[in-house]
C-alpha cells in the first residue's frame, strides 16, 4: 500500500504502512491517493470500503473481471478498466485496475504489484507540471491517459507482428504462420472487448453531472475520449489487416500447390510419350524388326531424348512453367 498526500505547497509519500496507519493519516485539507496492489487481502478491502463508506456491489466489482465502466454513487466515483502493458511471448500482459475518486481522495486498486505510474509518482514528488496546484479529479486523468497512451504501445506491437507475418508469408514457409494469424485475432477481440466500453465509459465521464469531475478538467477527458476514438480506428484497421493476412495465407498456400501441380503435370506430360515408347518395345513378340538393330537400343533412348527436348520447348513457347 502506498499513500502519498499533496498540494501546491506540501507533499508526503508513505509506502509498507499497515491499513489501520495509512487511514489515520488521511487529511482532507491535502490530495490523499492511496494505491493498493494486489486484490487478495479482502480484509485490507473491507476496512477502506468501511472507512470510505464504500457499497459492497463496489467492493466485489474491484474483485472481479469487469469490462470497463463508471459509476456514480453519493459520494464518489467508481471507475474501472483494464491497464495494458506490452505483448509477452505472443500474449498481452494486462491487470484490472479500479479507481475510487472522491472530493479529495483518490483510491486506486491493483491486482499485481508494478504499473505504469512510476514517472508520475516521480513529477508529484519533485512539484512538476500542474499536478500538485490540481485536486484528485485531475489525479484520475493523468492515471487514466497513461493507461491509455500505453494502449499504443500495444496496438503498435500489433502493427509490427502483422508486418513480420506478412514477410514471413511471402518469402518462407507459411505454415507457421497460421497460428500466429490466429493468435492475433484472439488479442484483437481482447482489445476490443476493453476500447469499447471504455469509450462508453469516458463519454459517461465527460457528461458527469455528480461535481466529482471539476468543469475546468472536463476538456482533459475529452482529449482521453479522442485518444481511446482513435485507438478504436486503428484497432478496426489491424482487423481487417489480419482478416487480410488470412486472405494471403490462404491465397499462397493455393498458389504454391498450383506450382507444385503443374510441375507434377509437366513430368508427367513428358513421362507419357516415353512410357508409351517403352512400352511398344516392352512387347515380346518374335517378329520386330528393331530388336534385331545393333543400334537399336542407343536409336530409341536418342528418340526419347528428342521427344523431351521438344516438349520442354513447347512448353517454355506456351508459358506453362
Amino acid at each position: 500500500m502506498e499513500l502519498f498526500q499533496y498540494d501546491e505547497k506540501e507533499f508526503k509519500g508513505f509506502t509498507d504502512l499497515g491499513i489501520d496507519e495509512l487511514l489515520t493519516k488521511q487529511k482532507p485539507e491535502l490530495v490523499n491517493w492511496i494505491n493498493l496492489d494486489g486484490l487478495h487481502d479482502r480484509n485490507i478491502i473491507g476496512k477502506i470500503g468501511e472507512y470510505f463508506s464504500l457499497h459492497s456491489l463496489l467492493l466485489e466489482d474491484i474483485s472481479k473481471d469487469h469490462q470497463p465502466k463508471v459509476e456514480e454513487y453519493e459520494n464518489y466515483l467508481f471507475f474501472t478498466l483494464k491497464m495494458l502493458y506490452r505483448i509477452e511471448n505472443d500474449v498481452i500482459d494486462y491487470e484490472q485496475i479500479s479507481f475510487v475518486l472522491g472530493k479529495n481522495y483518490l483510491i486506486s486498486f491493483q491486482e499485481k504489484e508494478g504499473d505504469l505510474f512510476g514517472p508520475l509518482r516521480e513529477r508529484i514528488r519533485l512539484d512538476q507540471g500542474r499536478i500538485r496546484k490540481k485536486k484528485a479529479d485531475y489525479l484520475l486523468y493523468r492515471l487514466i491517459d497513461i493507461i491509455v497512451d500505453n494502449y499504443y504501445t500495444v496496438l503498435d506491437s500489433i502493427g509490427q507482428q502483422i508486418e513480420q507475418i506478412e514477410d514471413n508469408i511471402y518469402n518462407n514457409s507459411p505454415g507457421q504462420e497460421f497460428r500466429k494469424i490466429q493468435r492475433l485475432k484472439k488479442e484483437l477481440i481482447y482489445l476490443r472487448k476493453a476500447l469499447y466500453p471504455l469509450r462508453d465509459a469516458m463519454s459517461k465521464l465527460i457528461k458527469d453531472e455528480s461535481g466529482f469531475i471539476d468543469s475546468s478538467n472536463s476538456r482533459f477527458f475529452s482529449d482521453i475520449y479522442n485518444h481511446v476514438a482513435h485507438l478504436i480506428d486503428s484497432l478496426d484497421t489491424y482487423k481487417d489487416l489480419t482478416s487480410g493476412l488470412m486472405d494471403i495465407y490462404i491465397n499462397t498456400l493455393n498458389t504454391r500447390m498450383n506450382e507444385v501441380m503443374k510441375v507434377l503435370t509437366v513430368i508427367s506430360t513428358i513421362f507419357i510419350p516415353l512410357t508409351f515408347i517403352v512400352g511398344v518395345y516392352g512387347m515380346n513378340f518374335d517378329f520386330m524388326p528393331e530388336l534385331h538393330w545393333k543400334l537399336g537400343y542407343f536409336g530409341v533412348l536418342g528418340a526419347m531424348l528428342v521427344v523431351v527436348v521438344v516438349m520442354i520447348r513447347y512448353f517454355r513457347y506456351k508459358k506453362w512453367f
